[in-house]
């Protein structure tokens, strides 16, 4: 079994492991600089299990790979009585990460 860890950021959960890419919440780092989450729920190593009550007092170290934008998410909101239509339309910024160690 591999090394995972649980992590917060953004206001969501994210499971990570060593090596591995994800999208989350816009970050105001840069494209290339590194950031540490310090926000570390869980870390899984094999039958070693680690729970923080809330948080461990372990980092998570990732790169930041690239920044931008999701596909849209269209949204249409219909009144029956008056046959009142709105279309809307809205695209999450993210920020992608490539993790780099899970510091125990």
């Amino acid at each position: 079994m591999t090394m995972f860890a649980i992590i917060e950021t953004g206001g969501k959960q994210y499971v990570v492991r060593e090596g591995e890419k994800l999208k989350v919440e816009k970050l105001p780092q840069n494209v290339g600089e590194s950031v540490v989450f310090d926000k570390v729920l869980l870390i899984v190593d094999g039958d070693n299990i680690e729970l923080g009550k809330p948080y461990l007092k372990k980092t998570i170290e990732a790169d930041i790979t690239n920044q931008g934008r999701n596909k849209k998410i269209k949204m249409l909101r219909y009144h029956s009585k008056t046959r009142r239509r709105r279309r809307k339309g809205h695209r999450q910024h993210f920020t992608e990460v490539k993790v780099k160690s899970i510091k125990k």
